[in-house]
C-alpha cells in the first residue's frame, strides 16, 4: 500500500508566497515603465533585505497603510464592477462604426463621413482607456496583497495609490459623460464671470470663483486657459473669461449659469451685513466653425483699444464688441492680438450663444429668440456661498447644501457638478 504524504501546510505557503513574488516581479517592471514620470528603477519590488527596509515600511504602515490600501481597495473594486461591462459595451460601439463606414462610398457624403470617423475614433480611444484602466486596477490589487506581506517598498505602494486616483478620476468622468447626452454636451466650454452691481467686494468675489473654476480644471488634468481678464483698480476683477478646449466640459458645467451670491449675516443669522454677486455664463466651445449666417444689418460691431500693463509692453489691446439687434445678445472678445483675429472670436462666440439660445427655445430662426430670455441666464439666481454664521454653500437650483465653503473655493464642486446633471435628467424624463 502505497501511503501518500500529507502536504505539509508551510510548504504550501512558501510555494504560495514565491508564485506570487514571481508575478510581482514581471509585473514590477511593467508598473514602472508604465510609470515613467516617477524615474524609478525596474524590478523595484523585492523583498526587503536589511532590517532599516522592514523598519521603514513598518514606519509608513503606521503613517497611514491601511487608510490608502483601503481607497485602492475600493476603486479597484469599483473598477471591476464598471470595466468589464463598459468594455464590452464600448467594444460593440466601435464594431458598429467600423460596420457604417463599411456600408457606403466615404467620398458620398464628406460630412457624414467625417461625422462616422469621429465617432469611430472616440469609440477606438475609450476602448484603449477602457484596456488600460483594468490593467492598472489589475496591478494596483497586486501591490496592495503584496504590501500585506512586506515584500514590497513603499515607493511603489505609494505609486500604486496615486494610479489608484487616475483610475477613481477617469471611472468618474465615464460614468458622467453617460449621463451627459444634451445635443451640446460634448463639447468644449466659455465661462464668463462678471462682477455685480455692489461694491468692490463684488470684484474681489468674482475673483475668487475664478480662482474656483481655475483649481477645478487642474485638479481634473485639463487647462483652463483665462483668455481675458480685466482688473479692478480697487483689487478683484471686473469680468474674466476662462476657454475650456476639453470634451464635455460644456455638459459639466453648464448648471453653472446664473448668479452666485456670497452673504454674510450677523453671528446669529438674523441679519445680512453684505452680499456681493457674480453672473456666471457658459456657452459651448465649438472646435470646428458654427454653422450659422447672421445678416451684418442685425449686428452692431465696435472696434476699441482699451488701456492694459502686460509685460510685452503693449499699452493697449484690442477689444471687439458685437451686438446682436433681434435677441439682444452681446458678446465681446479682447483675448487676440489683433482686432481682426478678436472680431472672428467674438463672431464664433455670438453664433455659439445664438444656437444655444434657439435649441432651449425651441426657434429654428435666431431671429426670433426672445430678447429677455437672452440675458436671463445672469439673472437667475443658482447657488448662494454663506460666510456667516455656518461657511457653508447653498445649491438654489438642486437644494444640496455642503457644509465646508473652503472646500468648494479650492475646486471641490464635483458634488455640484453631479447634482445639476441629476437635475437635469429628471427634468428631461419628466
Amino acid at each position: 500500500m502505497t501511503h501518500t504524504p500529507k502536504p505539509n501546510p508551510k510548504e504550501e505557503e512558501e510555494a504560495g508566497y514565491w508564485s506570487l513574488m514571481a508575478k510581482a516581479q514581471a509585473s514590477a517592471g511593467r508598473w514602472v515603465i508604465s510609470r515613467r514620470r516617477n524615474h524609478l528603477v525596474s524590478g523595484a519590488a523585492r523583498a526587503p533585505q536589511s532590517m532599516d527596509g522592514k523598519h521603514n515600511n513598518n514606519v509608513y504602515k503606521e503613517l497611514g497603510l491601511f487608510s490608502l490600501k483601503k481607497k485602492i481597495e475600493d476603486v479597484v473594486h469599483r473598477a471591476e464592477m464598471i470595466a468589464p461591462t463598459a468594455l464590452e459595451l464600448e467594444e460593440a460601439r466601435r464594431i458598429k462604426q467600423e460596420e457604417i463606414l463599411r456600408e457606403y462610398n466615404l467620398w458620398d457624403d464628406v460630412s457624414r463621413s467625417n461625422e462616422s470617423l469621429t465617432a469611430l475614433a472616440d469609440a477606438v480611444r475609450v476602448v484603449n482607456d477602457l484596456k488600460d484602466l483594468k490593467y492598472k486596477a489589475e496591478e494596483a490589487k497586486l501591490i496592495t496583497e503584496l504590501a500585506d506581506m512586506d515584500v514590497i517598498n513603499d515607493q511603489i505602494f505609494k505609486q500604486a495609490y496615486e494610479a489608484s486616483l487616475d483610475v477613481g478620476k477617469f471611472l468618474d468622468h465615464y460614468e458622467v459623460s453617460k449621463l451627459l447626452t444634451g445635443p451640446f454636451d460634448k463639447e468644449g466650454a466659455c465661462l464668463i464671470i462678471k462682477a455685480g452691481q455692489e461694491s468692490t467686494s463684488s470684484q474681489v468675489w468674482t475673483e475668487k470663483l475664478l480662482n474656483m473654476y481655475i483649481k477645478w480644471s487642474q485638479k481634473h488634468n485639463f487647462e483652463a486657459r483665462v483668455s481675458e481678464k480685466y482688473p479692478s483698480k480697487g483689487g478683484g476683477i471686473m469680468s474674466a473669461t476662462i476657454e475650456f478646449e476639453k470634451e464635455f466640459v460644456y455638459g459639466l458645467l453648464s448648471g453653472e449659469k446664473g448668479t452666485h451670491k456670497m452673504i454674510r449675516s450677523s453671528l446669529d443669522g438674523s441679519i445680512v451685513r453684505e452680499t456681493c454677486s457674480s453672473g456666471v455664463d457658459v456657452i459651448p466651445l465649438f472646435l470646428e466653425p458654427v454653422e450659422l449666417h447672421i445678416d451684418d444689418e442685425n449686428m452692431e460691431i465696435s472696434l476699441q483699444s482699451s488701456p492694459t500693463n502686460n509685460e510685452s509692453g503693449c499699452r493697449t489691446k484690442p477689444v471687439v464688441s458685437i451686438h446682436h439687434i433681434p435677441s439682444g445678445v452681446t458678446v465681446q472678445c479682447s483675448g487676440e492680438r489683433s482686432h481682426f483675429a478678436n472680431k472672428m472670436k467674438a463672431l464664433n462666440r455670438l453664433k455659439a450663444k445664438l444656437v444655444l439660445l434657439a435649441k432651449e427655445q425651441g426657434v429654428s430662426q435666431v431671429n426670433t429668440i426672445k430678447n429677455k430670455c437672452a440675458e436671463s441666464d445672469w439673472n437667475d439666481e443658482v447657488r448662494r456661498y454663506m460666510l456667516r454664521p455656518r461657511r457653508m454653500v447653498q445649491d438654489v437650483t438642486t437644494g444640496l447644501q455642503l457644509p465646508d465653503l473652503n472646500s468648494v473655493l479650492d475646486g471641490n464642486i464635483e458634488a455640484l457638478i453631479r447634482a445639476h446633471i441629476a437635475h437635469r435628467q429628471g427634468r428631461e424624463e419628466t
